[in-house]
């Protein structure tokens, strides 16, 4: 008897792939939901997988969570990792591009990441704010090199606070975005970059 197609064309996931698979899955989920409403059973389901074996990769549902906020931060840290060389300006206004245009490719993922903070599992608001950090530290590092506003650093303290609550504005305006894009991604883009350096130069 033959083979039926589909079976043939069937092909098993390795253990990275299945992982990364669970994680999308789980940020669909987690950006469609608060954490207390998304089943562990429902991800498993999505993914066709069992429970045991979402098990097996993630021993809790805080673990799991947890390991899709990492992931989109490592994410996210990857595609606007600064230029060495590059004037600030030019990087600012690329990084900001990049990072637009993963919040709409990836809005599921963005909106998963930015609930952590209101998760009330204290390790997955640790894991949030750990990555927040790495962004804060990443943009820090690139102005700090640069020839037009190293020289802050020196004489302001309160650029890194800037940049924090920068950070703050920017993923306000993005999740605001999200839920109805009026502004282009070029808008948004140049709305944040002036937010920036205007405290900057002030």
């Amino acid at each position: 008897m033959a083979a039926n197609p589909k079976e043939r064309t069937r092909r098993r996931l390795s253990t990275g792939e299945r992982r990364e698979q669970l994680l999308s899955v789980g940020a669909r989920l987690f950006s469609e939901s608060p954490y207390d409403e998304v089943r562990i059973e429902r991800v498993a389901e999505i993914a066709g997988v069992s429970r045991g074996l979402l098990y097996h990769y993630f021993p809790t549902k805080r673990d799991f969570f947890a390991a899709v906020v990492e992931c989109e931060s490592e994410r996210m840290l990857r595609m606007t990792a600064a230029v060495p060389g590059m004037p600030v300006r030019e990087q600012l206004t690329a990084g900001l591009d990049t990072y637009l245009e993963y919040v709409e490719t990836h809005a599921h993922g963005y909106r998963a990441f930015h609930r952590a903070d209101a998760a009330g599992d204290l390790t997955v608001r640790r894991v949030y704010r750990r990555a927040l950090a790495a962004q804060e530290e990443q943009i820090l590092a690139a102005l700090g090199a640069d020839p037009e506003f190293g020289p802050l650093f020196e004489e302001r303290a309160e650029v890194r606070l800037a940049v924090r609550g920068w950070l703050a504005f920017t993923t306000a305006v993005c999740l605001e975005w999200l839920r109805g894009p009026d502004l282009t991604r070029e808008q948004v883009r140049d709305l944040c970059a002036r937010a920036l350096l205007g405290v900057l130069a002030h």
